[in-house]
């Protein structure tokens, strides 16, 4: 079971629809993935085609609740996702504080989807240092740090190298790498960015995603960029970058299976 952390020091840089499109990737490979969303915007389940009215979700009942995986929504094939759900302030601070200060609570949660055969899981967080992440890393076994193609980002690229995300370093597994989001050929800014981030991370970067516009619009119809427009150039960059995340993590194809259209599922 590896577990991939997506993370980013700063937020608009695309991170959840890199979270989404990299698990559609991998699903379409073979795999079994289960993409886990640990932001309270609870966005990621609208790249999975939940509807915006559907509110359900682990966090609500994390606290009575031992087993998140009864949570879980079947997505499509091979594709399950965990959605955050919608929840009062209060609900969201209890989840926070048990994060910070119970060090078997995320354990207990995940313990059914963490001992799963063959499941991938990606898991999805807010921008900047937070408790989720602190958590989940000492789990992960790789996090992929998405940045923009911009200045602001390569600002803080000292941050993460100075491991100020978290307070140590992100990963003590297959290590942490960097997707470098938005990347445009067309804007100096961007290109010089894009070129100074390979020359410094190296065998870090797995992959520039180009800028493309069918990647909004499969968002706004709720649907994989592969569905949408499977010959753009952002579908290829990230089904490249999947490819690099499972030899890193030596991934294997799963079994193919076809599961059911959009339903709670208990695995």
């Amino acid at each position: 079971m590896p577990l991939v952390c997506v993370c980013s020091p700063k937020g608009g840089v695309g991170k959840t629809t890199v979270t989404a499109n990299l698990a559609y990737a991998l699903a379409r490979a073979g795999s079994k993935v289960l993409a886990i969303d640990f932001d309270v915007q609870n966005a990621l389940r609208l790249h999975f085609g939940v509807p915006l009215s559907d509110g359900r979700g682990y966090v609500a009942k994390a606290i009575e609740s031992a087993d998140w995986s009864q949570s879980v929504l079947t997505a499509g094939s091979n594709l399950f996702v965990l959605p955050y759900g919608d929840v009062t302030e209060e609900q969201r601070m209890e989840f926070e504080h048990r994060l910070s200060t119970d060090s078997h609570f995320l354990m207990r949660g995940l313990s059914t989807l963490l001992n799963y055969p063959g499941l991938v899981i990606i898991a999805d967080f807010p921008p900047g240092p937070n408790p989720a992440l602190k958590a989940v890393s000492h789990l992960a076994d790789l996090h992929l740090v998405t940045m923009m193609a911009d200045t602001a980002s390569l600002s803080l690229l000292p941050h993460i190298e100075n491991h100020r995300l978290i307070g140590e370093p992100l990963n003590n597994k297959a290590g942490y790498y960097f997707v470098l989001n938005q990347s445009d050929n067309r804007r100096h800014i961007s290109r010089d960015v894009t070129a100074f981030m390979q020359q410094r991370l190296g065998d870090r970067l797995l992959g520039v995603i180009n800028r493309d516009e069918s990647v909004a619009e499969a968002n706004a119809s709720q649907q994989s960029i592969f569905d949408f427009s499977p010959a753009s150039a952002a579908a290829f960059d990230i089904e490249l970058i999947s490819k690099r995340v499972a030899g890193v993590l030596g991934v294997k194809i799963g079994d193919g299976a076809v599961h059911a259209a959009l339903r709670t599922s208990n695995f």
